[in-house]
């Protein structure tokens, strides 16, 4: 946690400038909430080095002098950090690089395809920074072009993922999307970078904040600050010190289980976002990203979304909103671009209902409520947990809110648990109804299975095509479709998953659960300024229907310099609910395209490895 100074002052630093904005740090009540580094980045630096080929300050920025400089803010009880490149010479000092020969026409000689990976230029920096025989925080930067989340915590604390943020906010949903592959390898002393933070330059409204500093923290990346806190022209807003002083969020980025988030669930087309994970002592964090330029009212977060069923405590930060007991859905309303972000504590898994909770009783019929279904299915495991054995074989009768008639259900003397298949909706609004004169202390819901359809099974049409992967990669099949255009298809004929008795349980068209398995490594370097978003569309249409689409993040998880398939031979899944499905007898046909990818921002969709369906 800290503070640099390019995001506003980009390379144009000076000495007024940094103890400016490292008294401010102290000032504002920053310091006491954690933020302790003060960087000055690029444009310090003397034009030319020293005799012994050293980098020296720019005398005329920084009169005073680095040594003395540092030693102020240790002074203030704040860390000094150094800013410098891996090359001969600094970044934007003016007049360093003379260009000569064809670099000076264009570039049509240069060879910019690095040979090497850059690891070993930090390599080097670490083995010097170690012979100091202080400890210091050692953070990377190479944008990310050589996937370093794989090979850059053995060397560093930090390491930047990402191309530079920018002054817009499309740029969180950029840097986001290049996060999701990364998160697994945050951890003590190591942690991903997603550049510095955007709260306080006055470009993003409240609630954009919100989202921004909401997501850096739980992502676990590093928070420092990059807008102007105080100088001549500039005093940070208040609203923007109060975000970056929440304690609460502050907290989840320095949580001591050190996980980072995940994206658990994308709802495309509602412009809604699902980011969930652990912290020390039995607590989930979770966030709700509205991406929408209008406010959802009512908008239903499901727990089941990232593995939990009910909370006994919520904290809802932004609205400084505490809740107890909350089962299965948390109701709010999200403002444009803003985020609910909640702290959940004693939690139940999901698909674990308990009987005090989710239960209202008459003398022989219990109703459970706000019951979960992520799938229209007949294939819902129910296992009843009874307060004690039976006395004698009973059968009792059961019902649910996505059933026509009952269910006959048996429990053997002797036992306290009974379990069999029923159906429930795509809903977290069932209803299970229980008649038994036996006391019922809490169900258990397991998921029907899936079944995995590969792309080798799938026919390809438009520019599509099917290629082989290197072996061991594009998991869990080993190929993948391509070159899906808006006119690229591939399409299979599935027939319907119907078990004895059960398949008229639900007798009209359903929706179904669909885990798409894709890889997309198409990095935006170069439009990360403008258009990128790292991310590609894909769309699935059952039965002719409307096509579903869905927006996937990166997957690539090894370097797209010198990678096996440049990182696109690297899956990852990411689920939706796509309606359309037929009852009964018969087949469903499912069609993977770009519907509407000639109207975005990339031409062609993720690479398709397979998918699977909950029946």
């Amino acid at each position: 946690m800290g503070w640099n100074s390019y995001n506003h002052y980009s390379c144009y630093p000076n000495e007024t400038i940094i103890r400016s904005n490292a008294q401010a740090v102290v000032n504002l009540g920053l310091a006491d909430a954690g933020y302790h580094y003060i960087t000055p980045d690029c444009g310090w630096a003397a034009e030319n080095r020293t005799t012994n080929g050293t980098l020296t300050w720019n005398a005329t920025l920084f009169p005073s002098g680095y040594p003395a400089l540092a030693d102020w803010i240790h002074g203030l009880g704040l860390g000094f950090g150094v800013y410098s490149d891996s090359g001969i010479y600094m970044c934007q000092v003016s007049g360093q690089i003379p260009q000569a020969g064809s670099l000076a026409a264009g570039y049509p000689d240069a060879d910019y395809d690095p040979e090497t990976s850059p690891s070993s230029r930090f390599a080097t920096m670490e083995t010097a920074l170690n012979h100091t025989g202080r400890e210091i925080l050692f953070a990377i930067c190479e944008w990310g072009v050589d996937f370093p989340s794989a090979w850059a915590p053995s060397i560093g604390n930090t390491w930047r993922i990402t191309n530079d943020i920018i002054r817009e906010w499309t740029t969180v949903y950029r840097q986001i999307n290049q996060f999701v592959p990364s998160s697994s390898f945050a951890g003590h002393g190591q942690w991903h970078d997603l550049d510095m933070l955007e709260v306080g330059n006055n470009i993003f409204t409240n609630a954009e904040e919100q989202t921004h500093f909401s997501l850096w923290a739980i992502s676990k990346s590093p928070l420092i600050i990059g807008a102007a806190l105080k100088d001549k022209y500039t005093t940070i807003n208040a609203s923007s010190v109060a975000i970056l002083r929440n304690t609460a969020v502050i907290g989840y980025n320095q949580d001591s289980l050190g996980e980072a988030a995940n994206l658990t669930r994308r709802y495309t087309e509602d412009g809604l976002d699902v980011w969930a994970g652990s912290l020390s002592g039995g607590r989930t964090v979770a966030a709700f990203v509205n991406w929408n330029n209008a406010t959802i009212h009512q908008a239903q977060l499901n727990f089941p979304d990232f593995g939990i069923q009910s909370a006994t405590a919520v904290y809802d930060v932004w609205n400084d909103k505490n809740s107890s007991d909350i089962k299965t859905t948390y109701i709010s309303d999200v403002p444009a671009h803003g985020t609910l972000l909640l702290e959940l504590t004693e939690t139940a898994l999901s698909g674990t209902y308990d009987g005090s909770l989710y239960t209202t009783y008459t003398d022989t019929t219990i109703v459970f409520t706000n019951v979960y279904g992520i799938t229209d299915s007949s294939f819902y495991l129910l296992t009843i947990h009874f307060s004690s054995p039976s006395a004698s074989d009973q059968q009792f009768n059961i019902s649910t809110s996505a059933s026509t008639g009952y269910f006959i259900a048996s429990l053997t003397a002797g036992e306290s648990d009974t379990s069999l298949m029923i159906p429930l909706s795509a809903s977290a609004n069932n209803t299970i109804t229980i008649e038994t004169p036996s006391t019922v202390s809490g169900i258990k819901i397991t998921n029907p299975d899936s079944t995995l359809y590969p792309c080798t099974s799938f026919a390809t049409g438009g520019d599509a095509s099917l290629g082989a992967c290197s072996t061991g990669t594009c998991h869990p099949v080993g190929s993948k479709v391509g070159y899906i255009s808006p006119n690229g298809t591939a399409s299979i004929e599935i027939p319907r998953n119907t078990t004895a008795g059960m398949s008229n349980a639900m007798n009209s068209k359903s929706s179904k659960y669909i885990s798409i398995i894709y890889t997309n490594n198409d990095v935006a370097f170069s439009t990360s300024w403008t258009t990128g978003r790292n991310a590609r569309n894909i769309t699935i249409a059952v039965n002719g229907n409307a096509p579903v689409r869905l927006e996937v993040p990166l997957s690539g998880r090894t370097s797209e310099l010198f990678g096996p398939g440049l990182g696109w031979y690297d899956s990852a899944e990411l689920g939706v609910l796509v309606p359309g499905f037929g009852a009964g007898n018969g087949s469903d046909q499912i069609v993977i395209g770009n519907v509407g990818g000639e109207d975005g921002v990339q031409s062609y969709g993720a690479d398709f490895v397979g998918l699977r369906i909950m029946w």
